[in-house]
């Protein structure tokens, strides 16, 4: 696909992450744009077919528009959704509204995992874990071969999966609420996505929570203490759900370490029923 040619000085900053930076339209409030990191024009050329793929199901995210280039880098134009939140920022902004963000935000997953999808489009949410682990250079054998029969040993589902669902990746404005950042996209069965709530809210360090969530670790657990009840069901208990949960949670130690490069003995923990 030939990338369409943009001016950068059309857009201003707007924020920035591990993969690129996010710009808004100086001109134009509907539009704003993601651009990688230099060499990373095969992934967004893939995030933007993969968008494309994840809007057409009906999945309620900002509308993808062109694939461009400013030259040197590439990225996606989306539809902008003016005045936003996230359910992360407006719950640390609105500590008092916890329960009523995560009870909507829980609303929002499990319509998500309601979603079936041809799972030729799209990778399933296993293979995926069996690469990272595979490419994993701190787990022994003997661990790798554990948790790889734990992957395989989950339930197998077409349903959708986001691929990182921190709620931070969950926006609203209004009564209007959208997922965002869905390069992960893929289908399978939904703890391996809900493992990721339960890591950013109660595993999770108190200074990351902090400086990517906007709210204390207490508050964040008590997010997660709403959120749980809602998505799993009002008749069972916490410590039932965080028991089935721990392993999905810990299982994201492939990813943040392929990241950071290092052992995460902290998120480690939550493998421990794995690889006793």
């Amino acid at each position: 696909m030939e990338a369409l040619k943009i001016d950068l000085n059309d857009y201003i900053l707007s924020g920035g992450g591990a993969n690129g930076d996010s710009y808004d339209h100086r001109t134009d409030s509907s539009v704003m744009m993601k651009l990688y990191n230099p060499g990373k024009d095969v992934q967004a050329l893939d995030e933007m077919l993969l968008a494309r793929k994840v809007y057409e199901l009906g999945i309620p995210t900002p509308e993808p528009g062109d694939y461009v280039t400013d030259g040197k880098r590439y990225g996606i134009r989306f539809h902008r959704i003016v005045g936003k939140k996230s359910y992360s920022r407006a719950t640390g902004d609105n500590p008092e509204k916890v329960a009523q963000y995560a009870a909507e935000f829980a609303d929002m997953c499990l319509k998500l995992h309601q979603v079936h999808v041809d799972t030729t489009q799209f990778e399933n949410v296993k293979d995926r874990y069996y690469r990272l682990l595979a490419e994993n250079p701190f787990f022994t054998s003997a661990e790798k071969d554990a948790i790889g029969k734990f992957i395989a040993d989950a339930p197998d589902t077409d349903t959708a999966i986001h691929g990182d669902l921190q709620y931070s990746n969950a926006i609203f404005v209004g009564d209007k609420r959208y997922f965002i950042d869905l390069g992960d996209f893929s289908y399978g069965y939904n703890l391996f996505d809900v493992g990721m709530v339960y890591l950013c809210c109660c595993i999770s360090e108190e200074d990351f929570i902090r400086e990517t969530f906007h709210m204390p670790k207490s508050l964040a657990i008590q997010f997660w203490q709403h959120f749980a009840p809602v998505y799993f069901g009002a008749d069972r208990s916490l410590k039932d759900i965080e028991e089935e949960i721990r392993p999905y949670a810990g299982l994201k130690t492939l990813i943040v370490e392929r990241d950071t490069k290092r052992p995460m003995p902290e998120m480690r923990e939550c493998l421990k029923g794995i690889l006793k």
